[in-house]
């Protein structure tokens, strides 16, 4: 059977982190599993049982709880469902889609029909909100509300300023597998001082896991032709990956329903407590 991990040693360090952090949150928070076509998926699932569907993605080459940790103080309003991507660490099936096809949002829309959600709404940050855009052009009718925050799937950034910050670090650390090798392929991701459970994850990524390398296309004005929802579009002034100069215009293009986008000013793709604080604030007005 192939895997994502590098070793059965290097997985089990990974879900311990994962249960880990999952742990650490504030919700009580229930694994679900669903069959789908690809393989089985785990979800996180908690908040109001009485209130609408919000389905979290999380970014990718990362575990679900350090996503679902931006998005808890969401639950109190809504009954969130965080599913770990498949092919992604974490507790779903160790099968790696083909992101430029229609395989994610058909993995999505069977793992809503094995919830019993014929609509919800939706946020996707990073690898998550190309995953998110892919469903928009394939089931635009399955999405209420939608969310990205530094999303993928639209623009990119300079191929040589991802070279310099990020490719090139991470070889360095890959030879010298050292603390400060660590920060430095870690750095460019943050506009402030490095959370130490996020670089953790990013260490053990970087060790333990076989990284997803392939990104969900760009979207195209023909593909979301049929996509009516509002769509609430967050980007981030330095992302290495996605920065907002490249991606707003962009999404301004592409998107029939787009009435506000954000940038948020000096930030890079991972934010601070303050930028969090913003994201969550914009989202809950947006989505109610």
């Amino acid at each position: 059977m192939k895997t994502i991990y590098k070793s059965p040693e290097g997985k089990k360090k990974i879900i311990e982190m994962y249960d880990k952090l999952k742990n650490k949150l504030d919700t009580k928070f229930e694994s679900v599993y669903v069959t789908t076509r690809f393989g089985k998926t785990h979800i996180l699932l908690g908040g109001n049982p009485e209130a609408d569907p919000l389905i979290c993605f999380h970014g990718g080459n990362v575990v679900n709880p350090i996503t679902l940790k931006w998005f808890e103080p969401l639950a109190k309003h809504y009954r969130l469902y965080a599913p770990d991507t498949i092919g992604h660490p974490g507790k779903s099936d160790e099968v790696r889609l083909q992101p430029k096809s229609d395989e994610y949002a058909q993995w999505v829309c069977d793992m809503m029909d094995g919830l019993g959600v014929t609509k919800a709404k939706f946020i996707g940050p990073s690898y998550g909100g190309g995953i998110l855009i892919r469903l928009a052009a394939y089931a635009p009718e399955r999405i209420e509300k939608a969310v990205l925050l530094v999303p993928s799937g639209i623009a990119g950034g300079k191929m040589t300023n991802m070279l310099n910050k990020i490719l090139i670090p991470l070889a360095a650390y890959k030879l010298f597998p050292n603390e400060k090798n660590l920060i430095r392929a870690s750095q460019a991701m943050f506009d402030s001082e490095i959370d130490s459970d996020l670089l953790l994850q990013i260490k053990y990524v970087y060790d333990y896991v076989k990284l997803e390398t392939a990104f969900p296309s760009y979207a195209t004005m023909e593909e979301l032709s049929n996509y009516q929802a509002p769509t609430l579009l967050i980007a981030a002034e330095n992302d290495v990956f996605f920065p907002a100069e490249d991606v707003i215009p962009r999404a301004k293009e592409v998107f029939p329903s787009l009435p506000k986008t954000i940038t948020l000013q000096g930030a890079s793709h991972y934010q601070n407590e303050r930028n969090l604080k913003v994201i969550i604030e914009e989202i809950e007005v947006f989505l109610t």
